[in-house]
């Protein structure tokens, strides 16, 4: 039966997020919002709720190995595994805002909570390392700015779309959308839910420690919303809301999810943790690499392959560290 709830839950997870991103989407439509805003709020925040979800049960359950297994984890997969997935479908043009906001923002995020990660600040930290309350909270500080930057460029984008591009979603009825978005949160309380108790319970018949897990099993999949987002965006040729959704998603999984699991209770971190936040930097620092190597500002299906090779690359690693 756990077993069973555990693939449940995925399938639910995935459901959820698929139908709040669509009745939010739509009625982000009706204000003429344009893709790459939606890619960057809506659809990040969307198809980050599975993380959101688990992070926030493991978090109050005490199983700190998922949250931070699962937040890193789904990091690495967004660039290496989706992003490298949707560049070999078509090349992904990124828009200069992302290259010189949002990408470096993403970089930040990871080098401030791998500083916060690796200092002590405030009274939950005695001997180990962790990510404190105090943490938690300037982490979702940066979280906010995100956001304050985020309205900003919506404004500026809503100015410009009377006389440029149309969003690319037909407007849904208000009821069906707010319908949607009451099942896709229900679906992801219930699937969140179970995925957490049979990961902890997969961990514990096979030895396996919840980090471990949490990076491969329950990463791959809670960023599978992700993946199947940004495939779809890319065989549509929609690329603002496949790389969107990417970055954003990965700027939602450090501040927002890493901080308010923070602040529900403090989260133990592991030295060996720092190679996961590594990986993270690391990846970021490839897409501005694909950018500068292709001159004109994409990635290419040669940059995707290489990203797939270097997940999997890292997949066997982390196996292998155990």
């Amino acid at each position: 039966m756990i077993y069973f709830l555990l693939l449940l839950g995925f399938f639910l997870l995935i459901k959820g997020a698929d139908w709040l991103v669509d009745g939010a989407t739509a009625i982000a439509a009706r204000f003429g919002v344009s893709d790459l805003i939606i890619g960057l709020t809506i659809v990040s925040m969307g198809t980050s709720l599975p993380e959101l979800i688990i992070s926030v049960i493991a978090s109050i359950d005490g199983s700190s190995g998922l949250v931070t297994g699962n937040v890193l984890g789904s990091n690495i997969a967004n660039v290496l595994l989706i992003l490298g997935i949707t560049a070999i479908i078509c090349d992904l043009p990124v828009h200069r805002n992302t290259i010189l906001s949002e990408l470096p923002f993403s970089l930040a995020a990871a080098l401030l909570v791998g500083f916060l990660a690796n200092s002590a600040l405030g009274p939950d930290l005695e001997t180990e390392l962790s990510i404190s309350r105090i943490d938690g909270l300037l982490i979702f500080f940066f979280f906010f700015l995100f956001m304050v930057y985020i309205v900003l460029i919506t404004r500026e984008d809503q100015q410009k779309s009377q006389d440029t591009e149309a969003v690319s979603v037909a407007p849904a009825p208000m009821q069906k959308s707010l319908l949607l978005i009451l099942a896709g949160v229900i679906c992801l309380f219930l699937g969140g839910k179970w995925v957490v108790e049979g990961a902890v319970h997969l961990a514990g018949l096979f030895g396996m420690s919840q980090t471990l897990v949490g990076l491969t099993v329950v990463a791959i999949g809670t960023s599978l919303p992700e993946l199947v987002t940004s495939v779809l965006a890319a065989r549509k040729k929609n690329t603002d809301i496949a790389v969107g959704n990417a970055i954003g998603s990965n700027i939602f999984n450090l501040l927002w999810i890493l901080g308010i699991s923070a602040v529900i209770r403090p989260i133990p971190f592991s030295v060996a943790s720092n190679v996961d936040i590594l990986v993270v930097v690391a990846s970021t620092c490839m897409i501005f690499l694909a950018l500068i190597i292709s001159r004109r500002f994409e990635i290419k299906r040669g940059a995707g392959l290489v990203f797939l090779l270097a997940y999997v690359s890292y997949l066997a690693f982390v196996v292998v560290r155990g």
